[in-house]
């Protein structure tokens, strides 16, 4: 007969529970969404990176997570395999276990605690190793309140020694789907393929006292907490998951549409839907978002910043439309192979849920930065389940987008409270943004001040000069329906005194050509290869992605989207840029900053016959027409071909936001 099993001695079974212990923690440290955000000023400490003090430092919170902490563990040796890190521990079959099942991690243990009831449990030994370490450069984890609390409760020693080394305590707060145990702390037993949330706060100096650091733990613990909280689907959040759910057959159908339009890419039309066959490059990846061509070239100077910043990283820039693709497509053109191979484009997803989900799964960027105002509660939701940091990057909410927010005010909150922050680009902006529900608000100035000019191929400059000839025009530039009949009722008072002038009229929508070129008359259209002859007075430019070009054989300009209630104007610092004397309509909350920073050197005309009164003159004086350009560019930073000039604070902002 067989021999009798033996009974496992005491180290053989310790040996078996911390090969569990280890296990169950690397489960989930692997399977658990988390997101880890906090202040910057921590991640250097916590990383040991050139620069952090000389050195080692504390890391502090309270045993209640202790479980949860592993994770953060592994995010920091992932970011540096030489960190070097050890772990106060109590002198206790408990904390053997413990020590057994991290010690394969790479993860030192110094036993020892307070003495108790005169008994001594190691605790003048562990303060010396403990020294020894800090010193050594190494980081100390503990838990202030442990081993037996009170919990939530800092005990002695940890402030002291941080004193004593002269070194500082960086407090965690980490929360995530868990179970709590009926122990002195209600310890929380994390659950595997759930979300998680891990905030670092501001170090503390060695002299902060136990008070000090009993109030970082706290309000580290309630943010880990709060995030970890509105990760979860409100119900405005499912009734608006749900409706993109049920529309997507119609979303399918409007696509097809808009392909038939010329306003999807053929063989394009499944990056709606979240699919693409592109791989995902390897290492970092940011994702940005630009929406249309203004939002697209503001982004430009920030994606060159931060492909200069992040040399082994990737950009990946969605659009939604056709034309913002095609200034990316003109801009990665002009970059290095290194850069350019380093710069993806697909277009944005709609947002319905699993389009979004099929899109954050390929290419699982590690933060996305959304242009100016193209906020979706569905992308911004996902993005947050997912541990990815959400950022607007030149901020902006005019008067209809705010009342808009305004009426749904429970989703809107729930959106913006999940943003990581906001560079707006005014403090009307920022205040409306923090009325909403953003926590951080940052003034960075307008990226599109560094914006480039838009560009122009010699060839087609070369055409649209040729046709142009000796002529003066006026630039009519981004009109929408009404101001076309302004634009040529005022090129008509200017013939008058100029009567070879020739009036290019660029619609904001090309689509819309038809219905303008019904009400104007007869016109050679741009789309048809049509040229004005010398008789013509309009050209109807219904093209996409030709601006560049007309810029610079214009004359004098005037920006659309103005002349009419709401109004709210466009971009002026593409024509200031390119030397081109401007004016504009009344209607301009949407650049109200712009247009106060460059003053009188923009006309503000009313109607018809002010902008006539305004533009003869200019027409008829080059020294004047100098004089004017040259006011309105000396507002404005030059921008040097092959620099970048993004505010280096917003450059560090970002870098923060991400895991290191």
């Amino acid at each position: 007969m067989p021999d009798a099993p033996q009974d496992l001695s005491p180290r053989d079974r310790s040996g078996t529970a911390a090969r569990l212990v280890r296990a169950y923690l690397q489960l989930v440290a692997t399977s658990t969404r988390w997101s880890f955000t906090g202040d910057s000023q921590a991640i250097p400490i916590l990383l040991q990176q050139s620069g952090s003090p000389p050195h080692g430092a504390i890391v502090a919170f309270w045993h209640s997570s202790i479980l949860l902490v592993p994770s953060l563990w592994r995010w920091a040796r992932t970011a540096n395999p030489m960190l070097a890190l050890r772990v106060l521990i109590s002198r206790n079959r408990d904390g053997r276990l413990i020590a057994d099942a991290i010690a394969p991690w790479g993860v030192g243990c110094i036993e020892g605690s307070s003495n108790r009831k005169g008994k001594d449990k190691g605790g003048a030994r562990a303060f010396r190793q403990a020294l020894r370490a800090v010193h050594g450069g190494e980081t100390l984890v503990i838990t202030p309140d442990g081993p037996r609390g009170p919990a939530e409760t800092v005990q002695p020693g940890t402030m002291t020694l941080a004193r004593i080394a002269r070194c500082p305590v960086v407090p965690i707060g980490a929360a995530s789907g868990s179970l709590r145990l009926p122990t002195w702390d209600r310890l929380a037993l994390p659950l595997p393929f759930t979300r998680g949330a891990i905030i670092y706060g501001t170090p503390l100096g060695p002299d902060a006292t136990d008070s000090d650091l009993a109030a970082a733990l706290a309000a580290s613990s309630r943010a880990a907490r709060q995030r970890w909280l509105t990760g979860r689907l409100a119900p405005s959040e499912r009734l608006w998951a749900l409706t993109g759910t049920l529309l997507a057959p119609a979303l399918v159908i409007m696509l097809r549409v808009r392909l038939a339009r010329g306003r999807e890419r053929a063989g394009r039309l499944r990056e709606r839907l979240g699919l693409t066959p592109l791989k995902r490059p390897r290492g970092r990846l940011f994702w940005m978002h630009a929406a249309s061509v203004g939002e697209c070239r503001s982004a430009l100077p920030l994606v060159e910043a931060m492909l200069e910043r992040h040399p082994r990283a990737s950009i990946l820039l969605t659009t939604a439309t056709v034309t913002g693709a095609d200034i990316l497509a003109d801009h990665r053109a002009t970059l290095s192979s290194d850069r350019a191979c380093r710069l993806f484009h697909q277009f944005i997803p709609y947002d319905v849920p699993r389009w979004i989900g099929r899109f954050l799964r390929h290419w699982r960027p590690e933060a996305a930065l959304f242009m100016e105002s193209e906020l979706w509660p569905g992308i911004v939701a996902a993005c947050y389940r997912r541990g990815v940091p959400v950022a607007v990057i030149n901020g902006r909410l005019s008067d209809r987008s705010w009342g808009r927010w305004r009426k749904h005010a429970s989703l809107a909150r729930r959106m913006f409270s999940r943003l990581d922050f906001v560079a707006a680009r005014s403090e009307d902006d920022a205040a409306r943004f923090a009325a909403l529900g953003v926590a951080e608000c940052h003034q960075f100035g307008d990226l599109k001040q560094s914006a480039p000019p838009p560009s122009a191929s010699p060839a087609l400059l070369e055409v649209v000069r040729s046709t142009c000839g000796s002529r003066p025009v006026l630039l009519a530039v981004s009109t929408h329906p009404g101001e076309e009949e302004e634009i040529t009722a005022a090129a008509t008072l200017i013939r008058e005194d100029c009567p070879d002038l020739l009036c290019i009229i660029v619609p904001r929508h090309p689509a819309r050509a038809d219905d303008i070129a019904a009400r104007l008359g007869s016109v050679p259209r741009r789309s048809r290869n049509e040229t004005p002859s010398a008789r013509d007075p309009i050209w109807l430019a219904d093209t996409l992605g030709e601006l560049g070009a007309f810029f610079r054989v214009a004359t004098i300009a005037w920006i659309g989207h103005s002349m009419s209630a709401p109004g709210g104007g466009h971009n002026p610092y593409e024509g200031v840029r390119l030397g081109v004397p401007l004016a504009t309509g009344p209607h301009i909350g949407n650049f109200a900053d712009a247009y106060a920073r460059l003053g009188e050197s923009v006309a503000i005309v009313a109607d018809a016959s002010e902008l006539a009164r305004w533009a003869v003159p200019l027409l008829k004086g080059p020294a004047l027409r100098a004089a004017v350009a040259a006011d309105a560019s000396g507002r404005v930073p030059g921008h040097i071909p092959g620099h970048t000039p993004v505010p280096a604070p917003l450059l560090t902002r970002i870098n923060a936001m991400v895991s290191p």
